[in-house]
């Protein structure tokens, strides 16, 4: 076996190793608890780094090692945290895991962590509607309540009545650790409904919660769509909105102005950022953006009834996201016989996809491209809400003017050596050996392009300044031939 060839034995073994050991690699460790921590807070956001590759997540939450008592391979989808909707259950050691959800195969599970809860040694704070929001009108009379979980609370009391301070629909009943409620009756139509949700513990109750009120609609069937005798059509009395659940606007792009195309008798526009408390901001079809954040759209029609003109209403929530261009930070290539594989590293304020070789695409999610033919290529990485394609070279071949045009060894420590040094670029081609000759053909130094370089002598003889000439030899393509320098 000549030297070529044992170069490209333990090349592609060196491949076969990492490959092989890749999936023990890409398995995360916690951001956030650390393994052994200790008073994590009761509402932690448990963090780990992304893993580009794969499918998503499992996470598994139990009070004893492996278990899952509180949370069974949930999957978390590519979401790289998670927050436990009612909390971790206080004094108490958690041990939490992770698994790799590969594109086909079994999941991979990672490394257990353990951390354990901070005791609780204080009644909880208050808690705050979520649905219907605060001052929410023309709520159906068949609602649900939701609120906001309250950090250190082990269940809550509600309160709901016509009045304020009321308790004429719930008095004061314990609904024990859940974060909604279905009343066992239709609320009273056309109605300010009052509420008051306090949290409790083992440590004491809530004070001082804040009284929370929403208005109801005129009974369900009034604006209830019905079926047009004459045509069969169903026909809908409260307006059909058809804006998306998340607008995606370019940050540049700032004040933005949205229009629904909705059919209504009116409209109404909120900022409703902090989920209690909202600013009407526009009644018109439009709305001028200025900040991300979330909104709240009203569409209504007016019908006439016995009792007076009502609205029906439809409401939906819409966040406003902010999005960018990319910028590909990195490009890594993998080569082997058959093909290559190309890995694209971007950042930036926005949800990408990724594309080789053709500006339309097709575009994927995963920024990973195996069996790619051998040869250059070109990256695309485009910004889903329409702000901006950023693209970049994959590879080229290297070129005579790549290597160095001349070099000073005088023993300064700068550029004493001639040598191949790689631009950042990625290429396609891989170096063998380079072979350096006088002007007369005569061959005075071989070099591997992982060497220092070549200092200037033969024999450890001093040669004078010249034009000498190279010759690269490479293990994938044809050899290059160039000259350049040496200058004292």
């Amino acid at each position: 076996m000549n030297l070529k060839e044992m170069f490209l034995v333990l090349k592609y073994l060196g491949i076969f190793l990492i490959c092989s050991l890749s999936s023990a690699q890409d398995c995360p460790t916690f951001s956030y608890p650390i393994n052994g921590a200790t008073d994590v807070p009761l509402d932690a956001t448990l963090t780990w780094p992304e893993v580009l590759g794969y499918n998503g997540y499992l996470l598994s939450i139990g009070t004893t090692p492996m278990g899952n008592d509180i949370l069974d391979r949930k999957p978390v989808g590519i979401d790289i945290s998670y927050t436990p909707p009612l909390g971790f259950p206080d004094n108490t050691r958690l041990y939490a895991t992770l698994s790799l959800v590969p594109f086909d195969g079994p999941p991979i599970a990672c490394q257990e962590i353990s951390f354990t809860t901070i005791q609780t040694t204080s009644a909880p704070s208050c808690s705050i509607l979520i649905a219907p929001d605060n001052n929410a009108s023309s709520v159906t009379i068949i609602t649900d309540l939701e609120w906001a979980y309250a950090p250190g609370a082990n269940g809550y009391k509600l309160s709901m009545g016509t009045t304020p301070n009321g308790t004429d629909l719930v008095d004061n009943l314990d609904v024990q650790n859940v974060l909604s409620f279905n009343p066992p009756e239709d609320l009273p139509q056309n109605s300010s409904i009052y509420v008051r949700i306090v949290p409790y513990n083992d440590i004491g109750t809530a004070t001082s919660c804040p009284e929370e009120v929403f208005t109801t609609s005129f009974a369900l069937y009034v604006c209830d769509p019905y079926v047009n005798e004459n045509t069969g059509e169903l026909v809908y009395r409260a307006p059909q909105i058809n804006l998306p659940n998340i607008v995606g606007i370019c940050s540049d792009e700032l004040p933005y102005t949205i229009t629904t195309d909705d059919d209504a008798d009116g409209f109404r526009w909120y900022l409703t950022n902090s989920g209690s408390e909202e600013s009407l901001i526009s009644q018109s079809r439009s709305v001028d953006i200025s900040i991300p954040g979330r909104y709240r759209f009203e569409a209504y029609n007016t019908i006439t009834t016995d009792s007076g003109i009502i609205e029906c209403t439809s409401s939906k929530l819409i966040d406003i996201v902010a999005s960018e261009a990319a910028t590909i930070t990195a490009i890594d290539v993998v080569n082997f016989i058959n093909g290559k594989t190309i890995t694209i590293s971007a950042i930036g304020d926005g949800q990408y996809e990724y594309a080789l070789d053709n500006r339309d695409g097709p575009y994927q999610d995963i920024p990973i491209f195996n069996n790619i033919p051998h040869g250059p290529h070109i990256a695309y990485v485009r910004d889903k809400n329409g702000c901006g394609i950023t693209e970049r070279s994959v590879d080229r071949d290297i070129v005579s003017n790549d290597f160095p045009a001349f070099f000073t060894p005088n023993g300064d420590g700068i550029n004493d050596y001639w040598q191949f040094v790689p631009p950042p670029e990625n290429f396609e081609s891989v170096i063998d050996l380079i072979f350096i000759f006088n002007q007369y053909g005569g061959l005075l130094k071989q070099i591997n392009p992982n060497d220092k370089g070549w200092d200037g002598t033969f024999n450890n003889k001093v040669l004078p300044e010249s034009d000498y000439w190279f010759r690269a030899s490479f293990l994938n393509r044809q050899e290059i031939i160039g000259h350049f320098s040496l200058k004292r």
